[in-house]
């Protein structure tokens, strides 16, 4: 299932992330366009706000920090993630057909 800002490929969860740092609270926002809004209180200063993004989506995810990667966008606020095999997903999302 391709929803624009999420793909699998097999048990990897790809994701496309727009991150706003410096916000007043961490949360995910929801779609925006073709990626993630994700809102983190962390600085974009010497991969704090790249390391909070990633405890976040582990947790949210329901895996461990470890099985979330940064793929691409180490400096951007587009960011790519692969998560292995999430044991949650977001409202909406569609696990992949086994």
């Amino acid at each position: 299932m391709d929803a624009g800002w999420y793909r699998w490929q097999d048990d990897v969860l790809l994701l496309q992330v727009h991150v706003q740092p410096r916000a007043s609270r961490d949360e995910i926002v929801g779609p925006h366009g073709d990626a993630l809004k994700i809102r983190i209180t962390a600085p974009p200063v010497e991969g704090r706000a790249n390391r909070q993004l990633t405890a976040l989506l582990a947790k949210t995810f329901g895996v461990p920090k470890g099985a979330v990667e940064l793929a691409g966008g180490d400096s951007g606020r587009r960011k790519r993630f692969r998560i292995r095999q999430p044991r949650r997903l977001l409202e909406g999302m569609v696990a992949p057909q086994k």
